[in-house]
């Protein structure tokens, strides 16, 4: 699978994440894992994550702002929001075995205001 395709697959996964899981989950092998170092939490199983994710108490909407990678390693920086709440910035990085997912890890956090000590070495946005 070329780079080109995966970068494809991500996106298509991206886009369907939080609205439609059958096409969400296409991407992972079956014997796929899942995790969520903040939390601890290690989910094996494409039918594990698919299953809780349907369960889930929240509407959750992803935006995707960056998708960068290469063969095998994919990263992806989006913004996530649940209930339509103050947006979360967060990152998945996602490992290819051929032409699916084997390995996601999912990290997020808040933003933050930039401490005005550090404007004179920023870059404008």
């Amino acid at each position: 699978m070329s780079d080109d395709d995966k970068r494809a697959l991500i996106q298509r996964y991206l886009a369907a994440s939080g609205v439609d899981q059958d096409v969400s989950h296409e991407i992972y092998h079956d014997d796929a894992v899942l995790e969520f170092p903040q939390s601890g939490e290690r989910f094996e199983g494409v039918d594990n994550f698919r299953e809780w994710r349907r369960q889930y108490p929240a509407n959750v909407a992803f935006t995707t702002r960056e998708l960068r990678g290469a063969g095998d390693l994919w990263t992806a920086e989006i913004t996530v929001t649940y209930d339509g709440g103050a947006p979360l910035l967060g990152v998945s990085i996602l490992e290819f075995r051929g032409d699916r997912v084997t390995r996601e890890t999912i990290y997020t956090a808040e933003p933050w205001e930039a401490p005005e000590w550090r404007k004179p070495w920023r870059s404008a946005p």
